[in-house]
């Protein structure tokens, strides 16, 4: 093969991932109208919508002539730029994947997807895990089905399989390895802060309502601080948080509580942290594959960087009390940067996972993660979910649920498919960890910037170090390169005992 043919290909390729993508943009769109605005009878509509994109997807992405284009392109691989190369890679690692799903499957799966999604909504509602049981049983079979088949194809477990396309290149081994070393920390760490906790001040009560408006305009507020471009992007509501769109048109949505306004902006400053990372990735790649986001791993590092190390930092919430006090009217010692601060760091036990503190979250996370591992190698069958979850509760949190709308009925990560995602919120919070001790020691004024509410410098060493490299490199690779070390536990460590136990 000539290099000029082999660049002709290079370049069809090119142009074949930026129609992907943009078919990609119009998934993510529908998953945002689906889960904000579209009437229940609309859901089967949209199911047959969003199946039907992803099987145009598909059968363009495992077309014969795609796989002709990639070997041509790589017969002189060596000769393309570095990005260029990187590109190329992606392409090769995503028809694979593709192609490792036969095309009925993708279609099933689709439309799977978005009615056991549709029917987790009423079921949580009612806390009916009967009704939503049949459905997640059926899905559950089919992403074994597809596990299975991606399984063969790359030579490795199902389940690793799986969370390869939500982390590349991450095994269950290597989970393993870290999420023993927090199972053994975390205990007893809980145990010293909540010893230490309840012998201090307890936090005085912020009392409400807090109206949804008045907490949408500060949501809206500490978007902008933190560099939201409302240009391209807004805020909703949904079910449950999540950000999607696409990096120029950028989707968030929240939920809100009129007895508690905490959760819902630390929500959003979750999912803006998201948003900031898509908008951050190297514009001159957009719609190609080296120009997106790097998994999820290094995603969720970016919202739990902005939402735990530093919408949580001391430096931030004395810059945000102020604001709080006058946007809700609050009078008194309750609405001080000292009490507020004991109500975001107050520990123990919980029922629900998005309302966990720094501490416990990582064993709600390793309970999900040996569940769905457990489902996947056939060892659980989704009819047995509620009392596994219950037994995995108390053995890891010393609580048990009192239902399931408030036990495995609580995330939408099942319902919608999503099994090997879990595992990368804490993989995340570790990366979070090791990626802002690094800004701190290489931006010496961001303590005093984050007193001031402002997060430039924090978001240029992000955008430097991880925004800009897109997936040009390995999750593993863009952490080594950012922090000089490879991801681990300790960063994390040291962040929970200077946090909760030295101050």
């Amino acid at each position: 093969m000539s290099e000029q043919n082999s660049t002709t290909a290079y370049a069809t390729l090119k142009s074949r991932f930026a129609r992907l993508s943009a078919l990609g943009g119009a998934q993510a769109v529908l998953h945002w109208d689906r889960a904000t605005m579209m009437p229940e009878g609309g859901a089967g509509a949209r199911a047959e919508q969003q199946a039907t994109l992803s099987l145009i997807a598909h059968e363009t992405l495992t077309a014969p002539e795609t796989a002709d284009l990639l070997a041509s392109a790589g017969d002189s691989a060596d000769a393309l730029a570095d990005w260029d190369r990187a590109n190329l890679n992606e392409m090769g690692r995503i028809h694979r994947h593709a192609t490792a799903t036969p095309t009925d499957l993708v279609s099933k799966l689709s439309y799977q997807k978005s009615k056991t999604e549709m029917i987790w909504r009423k079921a949580r509602a009612a806390n009916d895990f009967a009704s939503l049981a049949p459905e997640l049983t059926t899905l559950v079979a089919l992403v074994r089905e597809q596990a299975a088949a991606k399984a063969e194809a790359f030579g490795l477990t199902p389940y690793d399989a799986l969370l390869d396309g939500y982390d590349p290149d991450r095994r269950s081994a290597d989970i393993d390895r870290l999420f023993t070393d927090l199972e053994g920390f975390l205990p007893d760490l809980l145990k010293r802060v909540m010893d230490k906790q309840a012998s201090a001040p307890q936090p005085l009560p912020l009392t409400g309502p807090f109206s949804i408006p008045l907490q949408e305009e500060l949501g809206r507020d500490v978007m902008g601080a933190l560099g939201f471009d409302f240009a391209h992007g807004r805020l909703d509501v949904s079910h449950h948080p999540f950000t999607g769109g696409v990096p120029d048109d950028s989707r968030i949505t929240t939920r809100y509580d009129e007895s508690d306004f905490m959760e819902s902006l630390m929500a959003v400053i979750h999912e803006t942290g998201h948003s900031l990372y898509e908008r951050g990735l190297p514009a001159e790649w957009r719609n190609q594959p080296v120009g997106r986001s790097r998994g999820m791993t290094i995603h969720e590092s970016q919202s739990l960087l902005f939402e735990m190390q530093a919408g949580r930092s001391t430096q931030f919430i004395s810059a945000l009390a102020p604001r709080l006090k006058k946007i809700f009217g609050g009078e008194g010692e309750a609405w001080s940067p000292e009490n507020i601060l004991r109500h975001y760091r107050q520990v123990g036990p919980s029922l629900i996972r998005v309302s966990a503190d720094e501490i416990t979250y990582p064993l709600h996370v390793i309970l999900r993660y040996r569940l769905e591992r457990a489902m996947i190698a056939g060892d659980l069958v989704p009819a047995d979910l509620p009392g596994a979850w219950g037994e995995g509760m108390n053995t890891l949190l010393g609580i048990t649920p009192p239902d399931d709308a408030d036990g495995c009925m609580q995330d939408i990560h099942w319902p919608s498919g999503s099994f090997g995602y879990f595992p990368t919120y804490t993989l995340g919070a570790l990366a979070a960890a090791q990626l802002f001790s690094s800004a701190w020691k290489a931006r010496n004024n961001l303590g005093i910037e984050l007193g001031k509410a402002r997060f430039v410098e924090l978001t240029s060493w992000v955008r430097e170090h991880v925004h800009g490299v897109g997936s040009s490199r390995t999750p593993d690779e863009i952490i080594l390169a950012a922090t000089g070390a490879p991801l681990g536990t300790a960063a994390f460590k040291s962040h929970l005992e200077a946090r909760y136990l030295a101050s």
